[in-house]
């Protein structure tokens, strides 16, 4: 076997599977990526050719939402890996490769405006496919849920400093402003992780990855999730050009957008919504799941909260909350 990692049994398993599907006696196995849920990836490569194996253990993961909406995107004209071969009992795919470097790995100051000019094409053309019942929705119980993973995980667990009852109501009610601001914007598919990380380049338009948990739910969902990177923070001159770009695409390719002053803001709070959500899932990765990487990044994600909650009054107890709980220990 020409690599020299160890392998553990699930990943002999998959690399058996991989092999007798693609015909091959023989072929190098090595991990190509591992995110943020218990699904990782590894590489086939036989001569020129390779190919990616997922590996999603049934009692932690579901293949299937990936194998419906890769075959709804690519219905769609998006860039998707094929799904060559599947044990969804097991938990094994076999999937087409896009390569192997995703914008993050490529993007710098001189061509992040032709890549976010691409990945904005290829954002509109996801929500140019929209349509209702297809997806499952983004709704209020799953937004509520989202919201509550940054008091049960990043104040108690990560800060160690639990809200009080009182707190807990302006939490409260915060979310629910902000949750009634994401249901009220028009509904288009939502990726749910559109970034850098999960985009690489490709034709007809980029490659998209991760998009298994795709749902139908708010349009600026995306638009807050790429500008506004969970792993890249960029000028805010910058984000409001590519804002403007992404608007005046959308407009043109039909995609019920709002008013400029409205979009904004719903981009505005809906960003928010993301920003305390992934607070609470980069601590539980930490504390729960041993991944404790993710924590660099809260950071970004505070100042992503203290640059927008502060221009809204309705917004004050989110502020105040801020200034209290999370400040004192987060150097920014």
């Amino acid at each position: 076997m020409p690599e020299t990692m160890a392998l553990d049994a699930r990943a002999t398993a998959a690399r058996s599977w991989a092999l007798a599907r693609l015909a091959l006696q023989d072929a190098q196995f090595v991990p190509a990526s591992a995110d943020a849920s218990f699904r990782r990836y590894f590489r086939v490569t036989a001569g020129v050719r390779s190919w990616i194996v997922m590996d999603a253990p049934p009692q932690r993961e579901d293949c299937r939402p990936f194998v419906r909406v890769a075959a709804l995107l690519a219905a769609a004209g998006l860039n998707v890996p094929q799904v060559l071969a599947q044990d969804l009992d097991t938990g094994f795919l076999l999937l087409s490769d896009l390569g192997a470097h995703t914008l993050l790995d490529m993007v710098d100051d001189a061509n992040a405006d032709t890549f976010f000019g691409a990945a904005i094409d290829t954002l509109v053309r996801l929500q140019r496919a929209s349509r209702p019942q297809v997806l499952p929705e983004y709704d209020a119980v799953l937004l509520h849920r989202e919201l509550q993973l940054f008091p049960d995980w990043y104040l108690k667990v990560h800060l160690g400093t639990p809200l009080q009852d009182t707190e807990q109501g302006d939490f409260d009610a915060v979310a629910k402003a902000l949750v009634t601001a994401a249901l009220a914007q028009p509904r288009v598919y939502v990726h749910r992780d559109f970034m850098l990380r999960n985009l690489m380049p490709g034709e007809p338009c980029l490659g998209v990855l991760d998009f298994q948990d795709a749902v139908y739910g708010p349009l600026t969902y995306d638009v807050a999730s790429l500008f506004k990177d969970a792993f890249r923070s960029w000028p805010q001159a910058r984000i409001d050009g590519w804002l403007a770009r992404y608007h005046e695409r959308a407009a043109r390719a039909g995609i019920p957008v709002p008013p400029w002053d409205r979009f904004q803001r719903d981009c505005d709070w809906m960003g928010l919504q993301r920003h305390l959500k992934v607070l609470g899932i980069f601590a539980r990765l930490t504390h729960r799941d041993g991944k404790p990487k993710y924590a660099a990044d809260t950071p970004r994600f505070v100042r992503y909260v203290m640059e927008v909650a502060p221009h809204y009054s309705e917004l004050a107890p989110l502020v105040r909350l801020f200034e209290r709980r999370v400040l004192p220990h987060v150097a920014l």
